[in-house]
């Protein structure tokens, strides 16, 4: 079970590796460019310039190497740490992750300085996934690297979602909510993006750099304060929040303004993507394949309550499918931080799944990060089933303890039930993949 679900997570992985995403919607004959949906003429561009940033942006220009190639006249990717690539025609730059830090602050302003040399017979081609928004910190005036370090990461600990944490990011940047097309001159921008935030919304991912945002400074105060954290962000932080309230410094660019007249954003890759692949690799296992959703939310503990219920409606009654099936979903779900053990929001939707599921026999439940990582680990997430309480309570361990805690990599590393996958250098949110066999 433990093998079937490494490879129907595999075959998820596979689908939107960031060179099949990119070979789908760029294309390079006769003369002409293919890229995003537009057909254009190289023979009418002057310069091409490769701006991207996030944990597939490395992968992703290398493909657009493979293409382009010399026709490239600029390119910068930022990533995280450990997920560069060695590059002929772009330069890297890697960076913190989810925190930023000063390496991403000045490969930030180098993005804005290359996209600033770009006119308007020029054509930048974004390439933007997942940790885009971490890896870009370019503070507002008045406001700190360390300022938007401290408010990351209460927003992470307080269980924010990331629509929630990039809708302050945007408002506390010069790059992010579009700013970027501000810089460009007027040149042509062609974003393809790698989606990892629910439905896919263009001005969430990666903080939107290049798409218009919906959101205002009011939304920032309420979230911050929905969770508790107005009075406990840097005061530089809520009066800059204040002053875009009172109109004392301009919002970010809105849909309609016209810098976003020559920008194209095209999704190339997604979780659903990756789930209708895992599904045909199910079949392929001798499993009947359901795909719940690629919208799952919440607190972490909670969703793995909902989804091995659905599991074991499957085993004892059949319903909505008989076994063998598999149980497909995903989606980024959140955890609230109150101990101060390691681990991730999916190792901890498998501390509570085990819960869920001790004593019931016939179920595996993997929940994994399609980017290999789960949370400031070395795990792209864990295994669970009906014996995982039980191994762990003949190795001494608590799994309400260790759940309480938010310490589930430990308790996981304990039972060799981690699974380490290293950068998958693509990154579309989580996967949850339950097995229920006949």
């Amino acid at each position: 079970m433990r093998k079937i679900s490494k490879a129907i997570f595999d075959a998820g992985i596979r689908a939107v590796m960031p060179e099949v995403c990119v070979a789908r919607h760029l294309n390079l004959s006769d003369g002409r460019l293919w890229i995003g949906g537009i057909d254009l003429d190289l023979d009418q561009i002057r310069h091409i310039y490769v701006a991207g940033a996030g944990k597939a942006s490395g992968a992703m220009a290398r493909e657009v190497e493979q293409i382009l190639g010399s026709r490239i006249h600029d390119g910068l990717v930022i990533t995280k740490y450990g997920h560069g690539l060695p590059l002929k025609h772009c330069r890297v730059l890697e960076a913190g992750h989810p925190v930023p830090d000063s390496a991403g602050v000045a490969g930030a302003s180098a993005l804005l300085d290359m996209v600033s040399e770009a006119g308007k017979d020029d054509l930048i081609v974004c390439l933007i996934s997942g940790g885009a928004s971490a890896l870009t910190p370019a503070p507002a005036d008045g406001l700190s690297l360390a300022d938007k370090q401290d408010t990351t990461r209460q927003l992470l600990g307080c269980g924010a979602t990331i629509h929630e944490i990039n809708t302050i990011r945007k408002h506390l940047s010069t790059i992010k909510g579009g700013q970027l097309c501000a810089a460009a001159n007027g040149a042509r921008v062609v974003s393809l993006i790698l989606s990892d935030v629910i439905g896919d919304d263009l001005d969430i991912i990666g903080s939107g750099m290049t798409a218009p945002d919906t959101g205002h400074f009011r939304e920032c105060r309420a979230i911050l304060e929905r969770h508790g954290i107005w009075d406990s962000v840097p005061e530089p932080v809520r009066s800059h929040i204040r002053s875009g309230m009172d109109g004392l410094i301009p919002d970010t660019p809105k849909p309609g303004d016209p810098i976003f007249s020559r920008v194209t954003n095209q999704v190339v890759g997604s979780l659903s993507d990756a789930l209708s692949a895992a599904a045909i690799e199910a079949e392929n296992q001798g499993f009947t394949p359901v795909v719940l959703s690629s919208m799952i939310q919440g607190e972490a503990k909670e969703a793995a309550k909902v989804l091995c219920a659905v599991a074991r409606e499957v085993r004892r009654f059949g319903r909505p499918v008989k076994p063998p099936a598999c149980l497909l979903c995903g989606g980024e779900t959140t955890v609230t931080i109150k101990g101060n053990g390691s681990g991730g929001r999916n190792m901890e939707l498998a501390l509570a799944g085990a819960l869920a599921l001790a004593g019931e026999e016939k179920i595996l439940l993997l929940s994994a990060g399609t980017d290999g990582t789960d949370g400031p680990t070395d795990a792209a997430g864990a295994f669970a089933d009906e014996n995982t309480v039980s191994r762990a309570k003949a190795l001494g361990l608590s799994a309400e303890k260790h759940l309480n805690e938010n310490n589930a990599y430990p308790f996981f590393k304990a039972l060799d039930d981690l699974l380490i996958t290293g950068p998958t250098r693509t990154n579309v949110m989580d996967m949850q993949i339950l097995l229920v066999s006949g």
